[in-house]
């Protein structure tokens, strides 16, 4: 993926926190990262708001139903997983 050098403005305890988890070349790929999940989770809400124009908002028992199923395949990996993979 090309990569495009800006320049953002942080409040200094936020760098010094992200630097204290990074070296200094990581500080870029964290902020990267967070970025990147912060487009998912916009996208992601954008779909949500589309979908229930369309067929109306989710259930209490949809919603219900599809966190057991969540849970569920989250149970199957946790079962499945290669006893030396990392948790």
């Amino acid at each position: 993926m090309a990569t495009r050098k800006i320049t953002i403005t942080v409040p200094d305890e936020l760098v010094e926190s992200i630097k204290g988890r990074v070296d200094a070349r990581g500080v870029s790929a964290y902020i990267a990262a967070a970025a990147a999940h912060q487009d998912a989770m916009d996208r992601l809400r954008e779909l949500t708001d589309r979908l229930e124009t369309e067929f109306g908002p989710v259930s209490a028992e949809e919603e219900r139903a599809a966190l057991e199923r969540i849970a569920a395949i989250d149970d199957w990996h946790d079962e499945h997983r290669s006893p030396g993979a990392a948790a």
